[in-house]
C-alpha cells in the first residue's frame, strides 16, 4: 500500500541525529555532514519498489549535486524483523551494488522517522544552510506513474533554486511511497 509523506512545516528545524552508516561503518551526524548550501535528508529502503525505480537516477542526481556542495544523506528506518531485506547489511550491499556516494544510515529505533514525521520511502527534506526546512515532498512526478522517465525535476528545481539563492517555491508535491514499517509495539505520528 502506497502513502503519502506528511509535509513537515516548511522552516522547521533540522533534527539532530548520530547513527551508524551501513557502508563505512562509522557514525554520522547531522552537523557532520551539514553543507553551507544545502543539506538533503532522504529516507529510503531497500525493498521498496518505488525506491528501486528510482535508485539509478537518484544516484547520478546526488553525484551531480554533491559537486556544487550540496550534501546528502539517506536514512532506513524500516523494522528489520518484518522486512529483512531492509537490514543493516543488506543496505551496505545495495549501496555498493548501486554506487551511494552519501552515508546511507540505520535508524534501528525508528526514532529519527518521527523526528521527521516520515511516512513513506523515498521521501525527500532540504534543508538550508540554517537546517531550516525549505523542500519536502517529491524527487519527480514518477511517483504518480512509473511508465514515465525519471527526472528528478521537482528536487532538482528546489536545489538549483537554492545555489541561484532563489527562494524554493513553497507549492510542493508531497512523495508517495511505500510505508515506513512500524515496529510492533510502538506509537509513531
Amino acid at each position: 500500500m502506497s502513502v503519502e509523506s506528511n509535509m513537515l512545516p516548511l522552516g522547521t528545524k533540522a533534527a539532530d541525529f548520530n547513527l551508524r552508516d551501513t557502508i563505512s561503518g562509522k557514525m554520522v551526524s547531522l552537523n557532520g555532514i551539514k553543507s553551507k548550501t544545502a543539506t538533503i535528508i532522504m529516507f529510503l529502503c531497500n525493498h521498496c519498489p518505488y525506491v528501486k525505480h528510482i535508485q539509478n537516477e537518484l544516484t547520478e542526481f546526488v553525484k551531480e549535486y554533491q559537486a556544487k556542495g550540496i550534501s546528502f544523506v539517506g536514512i532506513s528506518s524500516n523494522d528489520v524483523v518484518t522486512y529483512p531485506e531492509d537490514a543493516p547489511e543488506r543496505m551496505k550491499e545495495v549501496a555498493e551494488d548501486v554506487g551511494f556516494t552519501f552515508p546511507y544510515l540505520y535508524d534501528e529505533s525508528q526514532d529519527i522517522a518521527r523526528a521527521y514525521k516520515a511516512a513513506c520511502t523515498p521521501e525527500f527534506y532540504v534543508f538550508d544552510t540554517d537546517l531550516k526546512l525549505v523542500y519536502r515532498g517529491q524527487f519527480d512526478d514518477l511517483i504518480h506513474s512509473l511508465d514515465i522517465p525519471v527526472t528528478g525535476k521537482d528536487l532538482g528545481k528546489a536545489l538549483d533554486n537554492i545555489i541561484k539563492g532563489v527562494a524554493v517555491d513553497p507549492n510542493q508535491k508531497p512523495s508517495i511511497g511505500c510505508s515506513i514499517k512500524w515496529k510492533q509495539n510502538t506509537v509513531h505520528a
